[in-house]
């Protein structure tokens, strides 16, 4: 509403539309016809009241319920007042998936409606519904998307970091070499890097990042929209040094920012490449000095073609 159509407040002390105080609000679940196919229904990360209307009435009404745990499903339904009406709650998780993913593929070409649920959070997200809405499309059936809460994009979100590009990079490996080169690989994207993390293995992680960039900024996002919520901010350097990353509990999402801009002299780049030129291919050689380098792998391997002495750009 514009400003000089808002309610004044006038001399009788009434107070405008805006200072009113909050009033409880008419919501209500709906009993719709929904459309057949498999319904993706994105769940609470944390606070209960944080799922949608929508996914309310998807759960009411679809023929076949499917979850990663169905404990957590019927628990959600129970808080929100979704009956069951006789329905099954199929699991579908990790160690069932392969048995479970042709019966509710059978459903689907039935044409009945089928919700499914991860723990909490937006299906498909580091869970394994990604395979029942490949093998969904795949013989023709409707995939729908019921939006809602990701750990993700809350994380992102409170970081401060930038958000124009970003990526989402899953759980780290356990053990620390495979984890040391999968951080590493990450790390030189130019983009805010978003990582789920275990948190025992949170402080190992922020050591991998210390000895790639000591001052790339870290935020450390844990229970979000639970009770005991807690954003860390700093950068790698500063993190090992806080006392709160000792006692690090509950689920844990790390937000990286982008790496600082990597100044390379021609000179170095050149004794790179000329190392690495004596045993591999130009090809080869680019992308490896690219890589440890940080650089653009298309300017490194012009470089690369001048020093071998080669003008085009097959290998």
């Amino acid at each position: 509403m514009p400003v000089s159509e808002r309610p004044a407040r006038g001399n009788t002390g009434t107070r405008s539309t805006a200072e009113e105080p909050a009033r409880r609000l008419a919501a209500h679940v709906e009993a719709v016809a929904l459309e057949p196919g498999l319904h993706l229904v994105a769940t609470p990360i944390g606070a209960a009241r944080d799922i949608t209307l929508h996914a309310l009435d998807v759960l009411n009404s679809a023929e076949l319920l499917a979850a990663e745990d169905t404990r957590v499903m019927r628990h959600l339904m129970d808080i929100h007042g979704i009956p069951l009406r006789g329905r099954r709650i199929m699991a579908y998780h990790d160690h069932n998936a392969d048995r479970q993913r042709p019966a509710i593929l059978v459903a689907l070409r039935e044409g009945r409606s089928v919700a499914y649920a991860s723990d909490a959070g937006t299906p498909l997200v580091a869970d394994p519904g990604y395979r029942l809405a490949r093998d969904a499309a795949a013989q023709g059936s409707r995939v729908h998307a019921v939006p809602g809460p990701s750990a993700a994009l809350a994380a992102l979100s409170l970081s401060g970091l930038p958000s124009d590009r970003f990526l989402f990079a899953g759980f780290p490996p356990a053990t620390k070499a495979a984890r040391a080169t999968w951080l590493r690989q990450w790390a030189v994207i130019d983009a805010t890097v978003i990582l789920f993390e275990s948190p025992r293995r949170v402080n190992q992680t922020v050591e991998e990042l210390f000895e790639i960039e000591a001052n790339r900024v870290i935020v450390v996002a844990r229970e979000l929209t639970k009770k005991f919520e807690e954003v860390i901010r700093g950068t790698a350097a500063e993190l090992l040094a806080d006392p709160r990353m000792q006692s690090l509990k509950g689920e844990v999402v790390l937000v990286l920012d982008r790496p600082a801009p990597v100044s390379i002299g021609e000179d170095q780049l050149r004794a790179a490449l000329q190392e690495k030129l004596q045993s591999m291919t130009v090809k080869d050689a680019a992308r490896e000095v690219a890589h440890d380098l940080g650089l653009r792998r298309r300017d490194v391997y012009q470089t690369a073609l001048a020093l071998a002495g080669r003008d085009d750009g097959e290998d």
